[in-house]
């Protein structure tokens, strides 16, 4: 009799109906399922009951400031390259509110004490993977743990899927963060035309996949998959060269590259807004016309915004030019004093969505190439 018996590591071949069941066993434990699905000409993140709502059939193509998607006729879910949203919103939300008060005689103040929802992230990317995890050193640090994207990060499920299929904007090769996966999952999924290998990486996923019907892989299959991946590995056409970064950057503020970026960047915010990693925020109060009441909410921001850098006495980066340096510079830089790694893990969306059609790894090229001459 053939041992079925799963650990953590183990690899089996899952029929794709079983993935409808997995998502409903998910759900029966309170997560919420999220995962990509094709809404307004676009793919998004947001709750899917099941297969039913992934997008079937669906490429995607992606240069700079292009971005459409390609019906194939396939029957596999995980064909595309994700769009605009990343998995940050989930963790990070766009908007918390912090705290509201009311006036009724003395102010009467009343904090956020909703729950944190328990999430089951449905098909992360290894760049988006690797996003959370550069999240996590921001906002999990030693000295300082943020409670709001702690108690999300704590009650949430990965279900990661091996990227096949990269678009013309992705470099995760380059930057060691895909487009396998490497851990950090509860399970990772590799899509096949008939089936899905799906590898185990906690002891929450061994649990929900012992109880759906899987066999074990033929080394066939699992050769198929393996030279999928590498394929896909050797099929990207863009790469930064990070063996000189962030000294090249840091270290070469007032290159002229600097000045001919700053004439073409619209400072629209698009990049830091589409990006996994960015982490700019602001606290606002809104008060209602009597006074009587009032709501702080954290919100996103970015560097790109011409008030995120005013301070009292004026604005330390009052043009373009030096606003797109300091997020670059920070990106590629200094990120890496803070938090130990580059806080760009090659997944291009900020090339897919920059409508001046801007490529940070042309940038990072021509000032290389600038300094060296």
């Amino acid at each position: 009799m053939t041992d079925k018996t799963l650990t953590i590591g183990s690899t089996v071949a899952l029929p794709k109906p079983e993935l409808d069941l997995l998502m409903a066993d998910l759900r029966n434990n309170g997560f919420q399922t999220v995962g990509p699905h094709l809404q307004d000409e676009s793919i998004v993140y947001k709750e899917i009951a099941g297969l039913k709502d992934l997008p079937r059939g669906i490429t995607t193509e992606q240069t700079p400031a292009s971005f459409r998607m390609i019906q194939t006729g396939k029957e596999r879910y995980f064909d595309f390259i994700p769009g605009s949203q990343s998995w940050k919103q989930f963790l990070f939300p766009p908007s918390h509110l912090l705290f509201s008060a009311v006036k009724e005689g003395k102010w009467q103040l009343k904090e956020n004490d909703e729950p944190a929802p328990h999430y089951a992230l449905i098909g992360v990317r290894a760049c988006e993977l690797a996003a959370i995890g550069i999240q996590d050193k921001v906002f999990l640090r030693d000295d300082f743990s943020d409670p709001i994207y702690r108690h999300r990060r704590e009650g949430l499920f990965i279900l990661a899927v091996n990227c096949l299929d990269p678009d013309a904007t992705c470099f995760c090769a380059s930057m060691g963060t895909g487009p396998r996966h490497t851990g950090g999952f509860d399970l990772c999924l590799t899509e096949l035309d008939d089936v899905f290998l799906v590898e185990v990486g906690s002891e929450l996923g061994r649990s929900l996949l012992s109880a759906r019907n899987f066999e074990l892989p033929l080394a066939f299959v699992q050769n198929t998959a393996n030279q999928a991946m590498e394929r896909a590995a050797h099929s990207m056409v863009r790469s930064m060269d990070t063996s000189d970064l962030p000294g090249l950057l840091t270290g070469n503020l007032d290159a002229e590259r600097w000045m001919e970026i700053g004439k073409r960047c619209l400072s629209c915010a698009n990049c830091t807004q589409v990006c996994p990693t960015c982490f700019c925020w602001n606290a606002t109060d809104q008060v209602d016309i009597l006074g009587k009441a009032t709501r702080r909410e954290r919100l996103w921001d970015s560097c790109f915004n011409p008030n995120y850098s005013y301070v009292v006495g004026g604005n330390t980066r009052p043009n373009i030019r030096s606003r797109y340096r300091q997020w670059l510079t920070h990106k590629l830089g200094t990120w890496k004093d803070q938090f130990g790694v580059l806080g760009c893990v090659g997944c291009g969306r900020c090339i897919t969505w920059c409508p001046a059609g801007i490529d940070l790894t042309e940038e990072v090229a021509a000032i290389r190439a600038e300094v060296l001459a």
